[in-house]
Parts: structure tokens; sequence; C-alpha cells
């Protein structure tokens, strides 16, 4: 399938907007749209930014209904891991809806949920009809990345609190809208599936970087790499049942990236392909970076550079080897390798003037610096086992929406990681360095 440029394509595109008009415990909307636009177009940056009711805490005995926009393969991991922390009593919470274009997938998401949970589970496969119900408290958006935003911003505008799956968006102008659409509306939950960002250890990090221990925070690095026999992404199956004008809405899946001639390959397996995802950078390196982001607190990212390439895998679009090296704002240098071609990675950690933090295991390491052993000594911050740090990420999801207390995996944290992203995938395409301007919030050749 021939890929055209994601980036200039994108520039000339407008964001798909859809809104609804009801929201949780409120009788009207402040500036969105009463009606739904078509698929294929999305919110441009002058429009009215949609404003949500205030939302109110939950009962402590009150279920939280939450719906799902999305059941392949993550869509459906979630549903079953949601309901697992309900039976294991972490958290009263019920999937009531399902949403999603293609109906075999959806079927099948519903027969297990239902079973699982013993209630009825509508299904939708317009996510605007879903997004009208005043029932729902909150919204996991697991369609693929293009879908991210205008499902997101939808979502927030209905006045439902929403989870959505990594990375925040496919583009930087789609992050821009909306993490404009959140701040506007503070009262929502925008939780973004990093779950790394659940780990003590970076909180301990933190913690020794704010009081000076490392002195000058200098230089970072981290990495995501794995390896596969046959390449990755292809353990997507395909099944031959699915049908387009049958049952599957290829063109509503297409939404604005625009119409694109039905490939079972590119539909099973985006993350593959250039221009529906930004393949390592977007679905893995987002996971390490978004909670060394948080430790380090060191500003904007205002420069980078990347270099990838196709290796091993030379029939996958996007590489399947990437290196980036960011400069943030506040005068500090992050290293970032990524691979799908070889599992051995980087040691995760961070340079101080005076000291280093070592982060690979599960505690926070402090060494000191040759010039500085008189003056400081070496400590390590134990660090408890959390268990399954994605199933945390949820239940913190949940617990900010019952009791709307501040969520942990952050608009803004996603945002900054959005613009490395966005900026990393230009330069390996174009073979430039790009910078980011913060006051303007656009990105520009270096």
């Amino acid at each position: 399938m021939q890929q055209q440029d994601p980036v200039q394509n994108a520039s000339r595109r407008e964001f798909l907007t859809t809104s609804a008009a009801a929201a949780i415990g409120a009788t009207a909307l402040l500036g969105a749209a009463a009606s739904a636009q078509p698929v294929d177009r999305a919110p441009r940056n002058n429009d009215p930014i949609p404003r949500a009711a205030k939302r109110a805490p939950l009962g402590r005995d009150e279920a939280i209904r939450m719906a799902v926009i999305g059941t392949g393969g993550m869509g459906t991991g979630h549903c079953h891991a949601f309901m697992n922390l309900a039976q294991q009593g972490h958290e009263k919470v019920e999937i009531v809806a399902l949403c999603d274009v293609c109906e075999p997938r959806l079927e099948d998401a519903r027969a297990a949920c239902a079973e699982k949970q013993g209630i009825t589970v509508d299904t939708y496969t317009r996510h605007e009809d879903l997004l009208k119900r005043n029932d729902i408290h909150g919204v996991l958006v697991a369609a693929p990345e293009h879908w991210h935003a205008p499902l997101s911003e939808a979502a927030i505008a209905s006045g439902k609190d929403v989870y959505c799956e990594k990375p925040m968006t496919l583009r930087l102008q789609e992050a821009v809208r909306l993490y404009r659409v959140a701040n506007a509306n503070p009262d929502i939950i925008l939780q973004v599936g990093t779950q790394m960002i659940m780990l003590p250890k970076y909180k301990a990090a933190r913690d020794l970087i704010k009081e000076g221990a490392i002195g000058k925070p200098t230089f970072s690095q981290t990495s995501y790499c794995r390896n596969s026999l046959d390449g990755e992404w292809l353990y997507y199956g395909i099944d031959p049942e699915w049908a387009p004008g049958k049952n599957l809405d290829w063109k509503r899946w297409c939404g604005w990236l625009g119409d694109m001639p039905w490939d079972p390959e590119v539909y099973a397996r985006w993350r593959r392909y250039r221009k529906t995802s930004t393949g390592i950078i977007g679905d893995l390196l987002v996971h390490v970076m978004t909670p060394l982001l948080y430790a380090l607190d060191m500003g904007w990212p205002t420069r980078v550079v990347a270099s990838g390439g196709h290796y091993v895998d030379t029939a996958m679009d996007n590489h399947d080897q990437v290196n980036l090296t960011i400069e943030f704002e506040d005068g500090h240098t992050m290293i970032v390798a990524g691979s799908t071609c070889n599992e051995v990675g980087l040691e995760t950690m961070i340079r101080g003037h005076k000291a280093n933090l070592y982060l690979n295991s599960r505690h926070c390491v402090l060494r000191p610096e040759r010039l500085f052993v008189d003056d400081i000594d070496e400590r390590t911050v134990e660090c408890p086992d959390i268990g399954n740090d994605q199933d945390q990420l949820r239940l913190n999801w949940l617990r900010s929406i019952r009791t709307r207390e501040p969520n942990a995996s952050t608009v803004d944290l996603a945002m900054k990681c959005m613009v490395i992203v966005d900026l990393a995938t230009r330069s390996m395409w174009e073979g430039q360095a790009f910078r980011f301007d913060p006051r303007s919030m656009e990105a520009s050749r270096a």
C-alpha cells in the first residue's frame, strides 16, 4: 500500500469534531456543538473550545459506569482487566457500553463482557450515539492513533472522563488542540495510558532532584527495546470474515486520514504503517519517556533530532530501530533508543553534576560523581512492588472519576511527550532536526 507523507497531509486536513448533547448530571454544555460533523472532518484549531458542565464526585457505593471505544486487541484487553479489578474488589466498576466500526469484534467483546459481568452491555458502531448517553461516567479510547484526539475531545465535550491510550494523538497539531480542550475543562479527567508513571522509583527520583541531591541534571537516557522472530505487531490476526460495507465501516475507520483502499493488513496492523502510526516512538517509547519527563521536570522539549532504520523488518513501513536526542528549555539533554529487532536496551539513568540516579531496578539508586564522594553518600531509595503498573493506572483513573482528585498520567506530560513524538517522527523521515516553541506551540525546522 502506497503511503503518503502524514505530516504534510495532516497539516492540510481539518480535525474531526463531534460533540454530544448530554453530560453526567448536567443540563447543558457550554460551547459544544449540538450535532456531529462528518467523520472525514476534524475540529479546526480556531473552532470554539467545548466546555462541559462541572462533575460531582460519586458516592462510595455507586458503580462507575464506563464505555470502551475500540474493541480490538488493546480495547478487549482493557475490558478484561477492568472486569478483573471489579471482581477482585478493587473498584466498583461496570462496562456498560462498547463501540467499534467492526461488528464481529464488537459482538465478541459484548458477549465476553456480558457473560463476565452478568449485565446487559449495549453496542454502537457510531461513537456519537454512545456519547449521547447521560449515564456513563468514563470512556476508554482504544481506537487507532488517528482517532485518539477526535474521540477524546468528543467524550470531554459530552462531560465524560477519558482514559486515552497512548500516544495521546497521532500528530502535534491534534495534541495542541486536545491540550487546549483539556485545560479548558479542568474538571474533566483525561488520563493517557502510559502506566510506568505509576512506578514509585520515578517519584523518588523527582524528589531527589528537587532537593538538589544530584546537582544540575544534565543528561538522561532510557530505552524500550524488544525483539521478534518475524516482525513487530504481526501478532494481530486478520479475520477473513471482515467485510467492508457488510460488517465493517472502513470509511469511518479511515476518518480524517481520507479515503484509502481496503487493506486488512493496515486495518489489523496499523502500527506498522507511517500514515496511521508513529511506530516505535508513539507506541513504545512514550512509556519510558513519560515517567522520565515527570522525574526531571525540565520544561518543554525544544529541539529534537532522530534517526531510524529498517534493518531487519524491511517489510515494515515504520522503522524497526530508532534513536532520539532531545533538548529541553531548562537545559537538559535526553537520549532515547527504541528497537523491535534487538532486546538489549540502555540503562535508564539521570546524570547530574554532583551525582547520578540509576533506575533500572525497582529502586532508585544515587551514586556520587568521583569529585563529590566526600560530600555525598551513595544511597538506595527502596521502592515497593506495586504489582501490575497498568492495573495501577486503571485504578488511578477510576479513583479520580470517583473522587475528582487529580490523575497521574496527565495531559501536561502527554503534551510534552507528543512534542517529542512528532518532532522525532518528522526528523527521521525528513533527515533534519526540529525545534518547538512553547509560546506559539508550533514546530519548525531547526
